[in-house]
């Protein structure tokens, strides 16, 4: 059963990074494709709610909201974060090294990697509803609510700040080492790794152990691949006093600032 549904998830999401990428030329901003990252998860858990008739509707609801919160929020979040913003850095250096050739090079480079990663990190949301047992809700189910909670408070809260800090033209140039930055320096990326493995859970307690590789990979992808380590490279060059932080801050998992004594 759940086989067949994550092959129809598959098309979902296929037919989604089609129609972003056609959107994209004509607006000639692959950008697009970032926004759509949480909604994509959405739609894959909304597929798997309504083809999975045999799995346990508790558990069903369970996830399916909780992803739901978590991928609209995020695409909210990077929505209005881009409104008439230009094309992100990274997107606009592979469009010029690609010259004329960008319109169809960026459907494999951009949207159907992110398609397939989105469908290789689905699978816990896939195996967690089209399981039919247990029926009822375990202690495991109801211990992913709270991990899911801690990680959407640092998320949410965590990009909440930071956007108010950036529009206060007063901050210009500073960092923002209060609130949650003042426990971790990327609160709002170790969030989103704490909800992916909350999502786990559920599906653990559907008995799918297996997809333990979809919050290992999603963690990894926030910690060392486009998140943490590409973002700190970025603020060392850029941001003075930014080194300081880093001696007295947690890089991910949030814990107390560290006193750090200077001689001299």
């Amino acid at each position: 059963m759940w086989l067949e549904v994550y092959s129809v998830v598959a098309l979902a999401i296929l037919g989604l990074m089609v129609a972003l990428w056609l959107v994209s030329l004509a607006l000639k901003n692959s950008s697009i494709v970032d926004i759509f990252w949480g909604a994509g998860f959405v739609i894959a858990a909304w597929v798997t709610f309504a083809l999975a008739v045999e799995g346990a509707p508790a558990r069903k609801w369970l996830i399916t909201a909780l992803v739901t919160i978590w991928g609209l929020r995020l695409s909210l979040h990077i929505g209005v974060r881009n409104w008439n913003k230009p094309e992100d850095f990274r997107y606009a250096a592979w469009r010029k090294e690609s010259g004329a050739a960008w319109w169809w090079y960026s459907f494999f480079k951009v949207f159907l990697l992110q398609g397939v990663l989105l469908w290789i990190i689905a699978i816990p949301l896939v195996a967690a509803q089209t399981s039919p047992a247990p029926r009822d809700l375990t202690w495991i189910d109801l211990l992913a609510i709270p991990v899911w909670a801690i990680g959407f408070f640092f998320e949410a809260v965590g990009d909440w700040q930071l956007a108010r800090f950036k529009a206060d033209p007063a901050n210009k140039g500073k960092l923002l080492t209060t609130g949650v930055w003042r426990y971790t320096r990327h609160p709002n990326y170790f969030g989103d790794a704490m909800q992916w493995w909350g999502f786990y859970l559920i599906a653990l307690a559907a008995g799918a152990w297996w997809t333990l590789y979809s919050p290992l990979i999603m963690t990894a992808l926030l910690m060392r691949v486009s998140g943490v380590t590409l973002l700190e490279k970025t603020l060392k060059e850029t941001k003075p006093g930014y080194q300081a932080y880093v001696e007295t801050t947690s890089e991910f998992v949030p814990w107390f600032p560290r006193h750090v004594n200077r001689k001299g």
